[in-house]
């Protein structure tokens, strides 16, 4: 029974692995373009799934070649779990998504480890598949075996324990800074109002703390107390990783709106009566919208910002502004406010811009600021910084060019 339950066992982390290398490349693709979460998750997840594959490979496999493929030559991008964590929480809690120069520390173990590593990976692969053979043949070798400098220096069992450690430490660090934004930025409008957002990283950390420490305890007892059976027998510790592995691998599929750090969009849904249908049934006019749990006070918040920046503090004027510096000025997420105008408005950002400096300077024409000032001097008053652009916008918004609504002003045809 114990052989069955632990094939079953090694082709679901197979399978998972696989599942794991598909959704990373969903993410990659389609959000990794775009937003740097999504790019740090996408890349997570890889080295996830590629770290389990190479589990399989070396412990279950029981192939020659899939051992001298994936033993040690991955190694060193295991040590960027930790750090993609990390950034991938920090950019969706505090859209910090560029790295700074002090973020490249934390891929310092990784290229330690690759230097130490490049011996190994060019060693023939002849070599590899004997080493491979004496894998499979006694999976005590990987006790003793020694591929780098560095398990001359700290030791093989060091080795394999400083992967999982560093990696506990950026798991519970991540899980410190949520638990303090949770608290301390309860007030802060842009977190506070995501509750999907809040599910999902309670959801996305709390199983791979759980992979973590489970997979942390596999290692120390198998290669520091050198109990390698709890590899090849189901046992407590292996339920957890499993739990772990699945519910990390899965989890994105039950919060697909909220992977990119975006607000989710209120929708309505309207419960018709069909007829015949009990007169107890019926819902109330007023009450056939159905409010979901959906960020609708997230997105007003955006909205009224938005216009109140353009409408009153004139926004637009600044010549050079551009959906960056307009974030920083409303103090919002930029790609918060490029979903909303993308989703919402149904409108660039430059469109809606160039719409408001036009109407800028429709007024001012109605004002009768032509008679003192060239059509060009009232487009570049109104933020505009090149004549065909202005005239560009002014037909597009108006229909018509400046002048000819100058004209058309002037004769009496428009009123304000």
């Amino acid at each position: 029974m114990i052989s069955f339950d632990l094939a079953f066992f090694n082709r679901m982390l197979l399978s998972l692995c696989i599942s794991g290398i598909f959704l990373s490349v969903v993410l990659l693709y389609f959000t990794g373009r775009n937003f740097a979460s999504g790019m740090y998750l996408g890349v997570f997840f890889l080295i996830m799934s590629q770290y389990g594959m190479t589990q399989y490979a070396v412990l279950y496999s029981k192939s020659v070649f899939l051992v001298s493929v994936f033993f040690i030559n991955p190694a060193f991008i295991w040590y960027l779990i930790g750090p993609m964590l990390f950034f991938y929480t920090r950019s969706v809690l505090t859209d910090k998504s560029q790295l700074s120069l002090w973020d490249l520390l934390h891929f310092v173990p990784m290229f330690v480890y690759l230097i130490a590593e490049i011996p190994w990976l060019f060693t023939s692969f002849a070599y590899k598949t004997e080493v491979a053979k004496a894998i499979v043949n006694n999976a005590a070798y990987l006790f003793e075996f020694k591929a780098t400098i560095l398990s001359d220096w700290f030791g093989v069992n060091a080795l394999y324990m400083s992967r999982p450690v560093l990696q506990s430490i950026y798991t519970l660090w991540c899980i410190f800074i949520f638990i303090r934004y949770l608290y301390i930025g309860r007030n802060s409008t842009g977190f506070a109002n995501q509750r999907f957002m809040i599910k999902w990283l309670s959801v996305f950390l709390g199983f791979h703390f759980l992979f973590v420490i489970s997979n942390l305890a596999l290692i120390f007892k198998t290669f520091v107390l050198q109990i390698p059976e709890l590899y090849f027998t189901v046992n407590v510790l292996q339920i957890f990783f499993m739990a772990g592995t699945i519910g990390l691998l899965i989890s994105p599929f039950f919060f697909p709106s909220i992977l990119y750090g975006l607000p989710r969009y209120p929708e309505s849904i309207v419960k018709p009566v069909a007829s015949g249908g009990n007169e107890n049934d019926r819902i109330p006019e007023e009450k056939k919208v159905i409010q979901l749990n959906l960020e609708e006070n997230y997105l007003q918040l955006i909205r009224q910002k938005t216009e109140s920046a353009m409408r009153e503090d004139q926004a637009y004027l600044v010549t050079d502004l551009n959906l960056q510096k307009f974030a920083e000025r409303v103090q919002l997420p930029p790609h918060h406010l490029a979903w909303f105008f993308r989703e919402i408005r149904k409108q660039p950002f430059n469109d809606y811009l160039n719409e408001c400096r036009v109407n800028h300077a429709g007024q001012m024409i109605l004002n009768g600021k032509a008679e003192a000032l060239t059509v060009e001097a009232i487009g570049l008053m109104s933020g505009f910084t090149t004549r065909s652009t202005f005239f560009r916008a002014f037909k597009k918004t108006k229909g018509v060019t400046p002048g000819a609504f100058v004209d058309h002003f002037t004769n009496g045809s428009l009123t304000s």
